[in-house]
């Protein structure tokens, strides 16, 4: 494994959470700000990841999409527990192209889809009644044809200009190695202190 590219060293680690007990080995926390600076964190799934970056879908009208597109700066952090692994992105973020988009909704189980339409996310509702009943009228209007993706759904892709390595060992002496983005693309590597 090459331990000059980050992006390898995530494959490996995120094959070994696969391979383990964890439920979500996806699972990931988003951090964003918002106009005002104030932090929000979610947790949210990674849908793909490679050279270009790491993918997640959401409502583009949601709070986190928002406050993406306000500031697209942004953090990921995943943390395998079982293993020991955290491992802290941060870098920027930019919206996939629409055939992307198209390609993971169309592979989505139809009730996802439904409520792709259905949910105002992030938005005040009256009840949960106003949910189940928005996601009766899509799935009658959609009865019997094919999903389509809504405008307002989609993909995003953290490009990412930070990665740092978390390993857990005895002490509290852990093993933490960032790498930072170069201008040229190569990655500088430096080993930090716990």
């Amino acid at each position: 494994m090459d331990e000059n590219n980050p992006l390898n060293i995530f494959e490996s680690w995120f094959k070994q959470a696969k391979q383990s007990d964890i439920d979500k080995p996806n699972a990931m926390t988003l951090a964003t700000t918002d106009k005002q600076g104030e932090v929000h964190a979610r947790i949210v799934l990674l849908s793909s990841f490679d050279s270009n970056g790491f993918v997640f879908h959401t409502n583009y009208q949601s709070d986190k999409g928002l406050q993406l597109a306000a500031n697209p700066s942004a953090c990921l952090l995943f943390w395998w527990d079982c293993l020991g692994y955290q491992v802290r992105i941060n870098g920027q973020i930019s919206k996939t192209t629409a055939a992307e988009s198209d390609a993971y909704f169309n592979g989505r189980p139809r009730g996802s889809q439904i409520g792709a339409w259905a949910s105002e996310q992030s938005r005040v509702i009256k009840s949960r009644r106003v949910l189940d009943d928005r996601a009766a009228e899509f799935e009658t209007k959609y009865s019997g044809k094919t999903v389509p993706r809504p405008d307002h759904w989609g993909g995003y892709r953290l490009s990412p200009d930070k990665m740092e390595f978390w390993l857990n060992l005895e002490n509290r002496l852990h093993e933490r190695t960032l790498y930072t983005r170069q201008k040229s693309g190569s990655w500088l590597r430096n080993i930090l202190a716990p």
